[in-house]
């Protein structure tokens, strides 16, 4: 796919105030819910979520806030207490309606108007399975969601579809899903970057089968609090909610390049474009998920990337920012794992 970037000149219109005219230059996100699965609205989630199975301390359990966005996994005890470390990037909905073998038998809907971009029908091929993606355009770059595990697509690759418009049936295809636990895994994704395949040669050996819309490309925000939101506000637009709903966790500062593509293909997350031209490196803005925030140019040179500021915290900071930085207190220092992150957005490599 090809990406028609924006001119600087209009990026630089985006800087302050950002958010007054965000509303008046984009479409409706107009979202609608996966399957017919309602019980997000409800004051009992645990008949939305899938459970997962959890063993921590040898204490067995099915909880479904495994289910949820965000830090719902992987519990570990530290000196600020037990904190979930492993980051879920999407939503797990349990089927509604099953047959007389147990198998799920809901369909599944395009949260929104969009083209349908890529379907991996090969079950082998993912951890996510089956899974099928759709493009979205609101006017503030492009975004993808996407539905996991599913038993088989019901659309085509290029096809227009509206939301709400079955695309899928739900399965349990992917890696650790079983028929008990069937459900569709559904994201709101970033693109990081369209020269994806080269960023992968480079650090793995294993071939990439997905092209662009490889889960490693795309990078989810809260989707479950944009939907509730909403609800109530069917006006909000994806930066209103991030900069609304979101804080900044950390900073990492790289070396000057010309405008960054993710800033080209998002230029509402610039900050202080004014000082661009005179600027020694790029600051990009994360939340604790690794959700890209803000970037902005910075006057400090920077031959590696490098943390420019943490939140502090009493423990090691890996199980706080999906293991992409290390170290306590108001230091931190990029993982492999996190340099690979930013070497994909910052599209430094």
């Amino acid at each position: 796919m090809t990406y028609r970037y924006l001119p600087i000149a209009t990026a630089l219109l985006f800087c302050t105030p950002l958010l007054l005219s965000l509303r008046g230059q984009a479409a409706p996100l107009g979202l609608v819910l996966p399957t017919a699965n309602e019980a997000i609205f409800s004051t009992d989630q645990s008949r939305f979520y899938m459970y997962t199975d959890r063993n921590f301390e040898g204490r067995l359990s099915k909880p479904w806030q495994g289910g949820t966005y965000g830090f719902s996994r992987n519990q570990r005890r530290t000196s600020i207490g037990i904190v979930y470390t492993r980051f879920h990037e999407g939503i797990d909905i349990r089927p509604l309606r099953r047959d007389s073998q147990g198998r799920p038998l809901d369909k599944i809907r395009s949260i929104a108007d969009g083209t349908v971009v890529y379907i991996n029908a090969d079950s082998t091929a993912s951890n996510y399975g089956r899974y099928l993606v759709v493009h979205h355009d609101w006017g503030h770059g492009p975004f993808y969601s996407l539905y996991a595990h599913l038993y088989a697509a019901e659309t085509t690759v290029g096809k227009r579809v509206k939301a709400g418009e079955i695309i899928a049936e739900m399965g349990y295809t992917g890696r650790g899903i079983n028929r008990e636990r069937a459900h569709v895994h559904v994201e709101l994704n970033f693109l990081m970057s369209d020269r994806f395949a080269r960023w992968h040669n480079q650090h793995f050996t294993s071939p990439n089968h997905h092209g662009n819309y490889n889960g490693l490309n795309m990078y989810g925000i809260d989707i479950a609090n944009l939907l509730k939101i909403h609800r109530a506000n069917p006006m909000i637009s994806i930066p209103e909610f991030l900069i609304n709903h979101e804080e900044v966790h950390y900073r990492v500062t790289v070396p000057r390049t010309s405008i960054p593509p993710f800033l080209q293909r998002y230029p509402w997350l610039g900050r202080d474009m004014d000082r661009a031209k005179s600027a020694q490196s790029w600051e990009f803005g994360f939340a604790a998920t690794g959700v890209p925030l803000e970037i902005r140019p910075s006057a400090r040179a920077a031959r590696a990337p490098y943390v420019s500021y943490i939140k502090p915290s009493a423990t090691d900071h890996s199980y706080l920012t999906n293991g992409r930085i290390t170290g306590t207190g108001s230091n931190g220092t990029l993982t492999a794992g996190g340099s690979r992150a930013i070497q994909l957005i910052s599209d430094t490599f």
